[in-house]
């Protein structure tokens, strides 16, 4: 008998029985090995008959090994293990009764019916407690529940539908699936389609994440609640897993017998739809030479009608692999959906936080609903709605639920630092020195601070997380109880109906009424759960972005309303420059910036050395903490025509293709930057027309097609164009004067649409000596923070830093030569002094000026002994 007359799982048990009798040496393979395999297959309708006949079926596995005890062992020069003549005539008697119930392949329920006929068998069987008739009976009900034309869910019979589906109405009965809210039009139309006499085929099209699967949901839910025309009353949908076909498909020509007999086995079940995301991967699936793929193999049944089929793809996938066979794409109906507004997004968030809740065991509340669909169409931009707004509040949720249930981030940082101190402590314990001693001090005062303020945060905590887990499982409860209300009311079991709406429903809503004060913007009392809350999203947008929308804190606003002072104290003489950047910068952080242009774009003209650079510099540590957060273009790389294609990337065909741009990988990566395009004026002239784009619309397309976005950018381009006509002016007629002189320059140079879109020029002015002695400060600041790592202090007096103000001084150069100058008159003589004669931590270095020249003392800590050194520059 060729074993293809058998389904997938009855081919499991019969190589189950094959290797139990290999195993034990048996001489061959006989019904009690069958039987055997068949009590330990696990869940399985024909097992499940079994038990509903009585039988006990711990005490038939009692017997069933007594009777492989009993078996003979292979003779040692076997290399087969056959099958013996009491199973083969098992399975001839399996394969009529299948005929008889007019069934295409031999199941379980058919073996197990055979098996009754064999008289060692059904005696153990009747000893096990098993009634035949009853056994028999329930048999055939799972025959005729799992036959063909039933409509029903695949059973026993639809082995391959059990195996590579899932049955989206089943979920849906259950309560399984998300309710689908705004998708009203597209589940009408598909369901038009899917009524219609030919090509009842709809293909959902749509970006990733704008809900292509939930309208398939959304039709399943309608079609078990009744919502669907007659003809799609009693349909089962079916989601076929292609990759689970296709998974260890290792034979050519194994994936299209495995796809054939789905196909046949939805023909044979009768009402069924098939749904298949990702559907572009038919095309070309299990294609080889000499074979048809799959796209190939599914035509025909398209075409007869013999199945409906819905599809889903994305626009691009459509185009690439749907369109070009014509064939296929003529067979389907096309369903476009959209991406939703924020208002369509909000109601989806609504229709769904429910289910969120009863999850993460928390309280959802509105404002936060609205924040998740605002600021992920605000600051999410490679992604699309409404999938990305639930992603945030589902991310949000996941980390308030875990500050809920596990300790908080604030108070394992205090626990961090009392750990930390309690060793400093442990180990000053013993020292008798002054400095250790008032170290020792400080270090028990703050000890106590710490401890106390752990104890209150921990207290309160544990009282939160007591009362979030009594709404977790109050949510729980009421969840599950919901959706046993639904299946008791389709099984019209009305006792329990009434238990479950009179009782256990209310109870569970009252513990959830003791916290409906949850919308309130601000911190719970004690003894109460916290709700997710604008601000959470806001926290979750700053860790996914590194942009900062949160709530500004009161001392974050003091930082922001003197960004200026901030900037002016590492770019100096450039007042005019800072406060018209500061303000560009302030507008967005306030929300009242254009949300579809650059947070600012400046072109800033200026002598070398002035600070143009620094500025940028500034900014990105103001706003990222780290000035290496600067995104920085040298555009002299861009001085060739061929050479500007390297910031968006390179075109289809090109070598690089796959690389992507320079520009837009670097903002992709970081959104929230400060773009410094340097020394723009030498760039090829066709890179201004990318400009063009970035700084009117606040994007630019790479050469992949990616949309990359500058809304959250500060775009900076520096340029010494026209700088010699730059000097100092003294009233505001040479200041017009200059800067008349200095835009002719610029606009013979750059083009009018190229400057009309800047926010401003801004022209930084030449240095002179009276700005000197402050840089001289910025740059002397770093040298002793370099020193202080070595515990070494440097005091340095007025006259040394005139000195080398004056040193450093060039009109012509900026503030470089005054780098050069610190090097060669301090650091030189510094580092040669330090290696030869060294010094220790708690040492300090007097700089002062004697016969015009700097001199530099050395002077050890007060505990050891004095010792002094001078070098003179």
């Amino acid at each position: 008998m060729l074993i293809d007359k058998f389904n997938l799982k009855s081919q499991e048990l019969i190589e189950s029985s094959s290797r139990l009798a290999v195993k034990k040496e048996h001489q061959h393979v006989t019904p009690w090995h069958l039987m055997s395999s068949l009590l330990n297959i696990g869940k399985n309708p024909t097992l499940t008959a079994l038990q509903e006949s009585g039988a006990d079926l711990d005490k038939l596995g009692g017997r069933v090994s007594t009777s492989l005890l009993a078996q003979p062992k292979a003779l040692a020069s076997a290399q087969q293990t056959p099958i013996s003549r009491d199973l083969e005539r098992l399975f001839i008697n399996a394969q009529e009764i299948a005929e008889k119930a007019e069934e295409k392949y031999i199941g379980i329920n058919h073996i197990l019916l055979a098996a009754l006929e064999i008289q060692e068998l059904a005696g153990a069987l009747e000893e096990a407690g098993a009634d035949r008739e009853k056994l028999t009976l329930a048999l055939q009900q799972v025959r005729s529940v799992d036959g063909p034309g039933q409509g029903k869910a695949p059973g026993d019979d639809f082995e391959y539908l059990a195996q590579y589906t899932k049955d989206l109405t089943e979920s849906a009965r259950q309560g399984e699936l998300d309710p689908v809210i705004g998708r009203e039009e597209e589940i009408r139309m598909a369901s038009q389609i899917l009524s219609r006499r030919l090509k009842n085929n709809p293909i959902i099209i749509g970006e990733p994440g704008v809900g292509k699967t939930a309208v398939v949901e959304g039709l399943a839910q309608r079609i078990v609640n009744g919502d669907v025309p007659e003809s799609l009353q009693d349909v089962s949908i079916l989601a076929l897993d292609l990759g689970q076909l296709i998974a260890g498909a290792k034979y050519r020509g194994e994936f299209e017998e495995r796809f054939k007999r789905v196909l046949q086995e939805i023909t044979d079940a009768g009402n069924i739809i098939t749904f298949i995301d990702e559907i572009h991967m038919l095309v070309g699936a299990g294609g080889s030479e000499g074979t048809m793929d799959a796209a190939n193999l599914i035509k025909p049944a398209l075409s007869r009608g013999d199945i409906r089929c819905v599809g889903a793809t994305t626009s691009e996938e459509y185009r690439k692999h749907i369109e070009k066979d014509s064939a296929l794409m003529r067979r389907f109906q096309t369903v476009t959906v959209e991406e939703p507004d924020h208002d369509k997004t909000l109601a989806i968030l609504r229709g769904i936080k429910g289910k969120y809740e009863t999850h993460h065991g928390i309280h959802i509340s509105d404002s936060s609903l609205g924040a998740s669909a605002k600021l992920s169409q605000r600051y999410i931009s490679d992604r699309f709605l409404p999938d990305k707004a639930i992603d945030l509040m589902d991310q949000a949720g996941a980390a308030l639920r875990i500050s809920l249930a596990s300790k908080p981030e604030d108070i394992d940082k205090i626990d961090q630092q009392i750990v930390e101190l309690e060793i400093e402590a442990g180990a000053l314990q013993g020292e008798t020195d002054r400095l250790s001693m008032q170290r020792l001090e400080v270090v028990q005062n703050t000890l106590a601070d710490l401890k106390e303020q752990s104890r209150t945060m921990t207290e309160a905590w544990e009282q939160q997380k007591e009362a979030a887990e009594t709404l977790a499982k109050a949510r729980k409860t009421l969840d599950d109880a919901k959706k046993e209300l639904e299946q008791k009311v389709r099984q019209e079991d009305f006792s329990r109906v009434a238990e479950l709406q009179y009782k256990i429903i209310p109870e569970a809503e009252q513990v959830l009424a003791e916290y409906e004060n949850f919308d309130a913007d601000q911190e719970p009392e004690n003894g109460s759960p916290r709700a997710l809350l604008p601000q959470d999203i806001a926290a979750c947008v700053s860790r996914w972005t590194g942009i900062p929308v949160s709530k500004l804190m009161e001392e974050e606003k003091e930082r922001w309303l003197q960004l200026e002072d901030y900037l002016r104290k590492r770019v100096v003489g450039q007042d005019q420059v800072l406060e018209t950047i500061s303000k560009a910068v302030r507008r967005s952080r306030a929300g009242v910036q254009d949300p579809n242009r650059p947070l600012g774009s400046f072109l800033m003209l200026g002598p070398t050395g002035v600070g143009k650079t620094e500025m940028a510099k500034a900014l990105a540590e103001f706003l990222f903490d780290d000035e290496r957060s600067l995104v920085r273009i040298d555009m002299s790389e861009f001085m060739e025509k061929h050479s500007v294609a390297r910031l968006t990337g390179a075109p289809p065909g090109y070598v690089g293709y796959e690389e992507g741009g320079v520009l837009t990988n670097k903002i992709r990566r970081r959104p929230y930057s400060v773009v410094l395009f340097d020394e723009v004026e030498k760039a090829h002239p066709d890179a201004f027309n990318l400009f063009l784009q970035v700084l009117d619309d606040g994007r630019l397309t790479d050469g992949q097609g990616r949309t990359t976005h500058f809304y959250n950018t500060v775009i900076l381009m520096t340029s010494n164009l026209g700088a010699e006509t730059i000097e100092p002016a003294e009233t505001e007629e040479e200041v017009q004067k200059m800067r008349s002189t200095l835009m002719d320059v610029v606009r013979g140079f750059f083009r009018p649409e190229f400057l009309n879109r800047l926010d401003d020029i801004l022209i930084c002015n030449p240095l002179t000596p009276e700005v000197m002695p402050p840089i001289v400060d910025i740059q002397l600041k770093r040298l002793n923070k370099l020193l202080a790592d070595r515990g070494i202090e440097m005091d340095i007096s007025d006259e040394a830093k005139h000195l080398l103000a004056q040193d450093g001084f060039n009109p012509l150069y900026g503030a470089r030569p005054l780098k050069r100058a610190i090097q060669t008159s301090l650091q030189d003589p510094l580092a040669e002094m330090l290696i030869k004669e060294g010094m220790d931590e708690g040492g300090s270095i007097n700089v002062d000026v004697e016969d015009g020249r700097l001199t530099i003392r050395k002077e050890e800590s007060q505990h050891e002994e004095p010792d002094s050194a001078e070098l003179e520059s």
